[in-house]
């Protein structure tokens, strides 16, 4: 009896614990970004593209994760080009970066191609890609790596300083 209760304590503690709360990614299709454009219209955000299978794309989840401790309020939305199967761990590879709090989405079209057309006509799908938004919906995109000094300086200077 006390064994059951045990195990029952153990469930009960992983399942309210911080992880166990993530959303699974949402499906990233034609109109999703636009979905995330409105949503956070009128506030400065970051919107990174990364790969379970990209190197850089991990360095860069670590320093957005560290940037996240640091500013707390910045709102970062990464969308995975990986596939919906893929979900748990995506959702894994978030938390080990302190990023399972950030809003998540994934790949959920078969054609790539088209996805990252309608995303900027000049991406390619080299990865990461980060987009920089600034309150007024302008925003500066990065290929490859983004450079800690140049993100951290662009979050101190935001116009209405929602990222600290």
């Amino acid at each position: 009896m006390m064994r059951l209760a045990l195990a029952w304590l153990c469930a009960a503690l992983l399942l309210t614990s911080p992880g166990a709360q993530a959303a699974s990614p949402r499906p990233f299709v034609h109109g999703s970004l636009q979905t995330i454009l409105s949503r956070h219209a009128g506030k400065p955000f970051i919107l990174g593209f990364w790969s379970l299978s990209c190197s850089h794309c991990r360095a860069e989840l670590t320093l957005l994760g560290s940037l996240a401790r640091k500013f707390p309020h910045m709102l970062v939305v990464l969308v995975s080009t990986d596939t919906p199967e893929e979900g748990a761990a995506i959702e894994a590879t978030l938390r080990d970066h302190s990023l399972d709090t950030s809003e998540t989405w994934v790949f959920a079209n078969p054609d790539s191609d088209r996805l990252r057309y309608q995303i900027d006509r000049h991406w390619y799908g080299e990865l990461p890609r980060t987009y920089l938004y600034a309150a007024d919906g302008t925003y500066t995109s990065v290929s490859g790596r983004i450079d800690e000094d140049a993100l951290s300086q662009w979050l101190l200077h935001l116009p209405d300083r929602q990222a600290q």
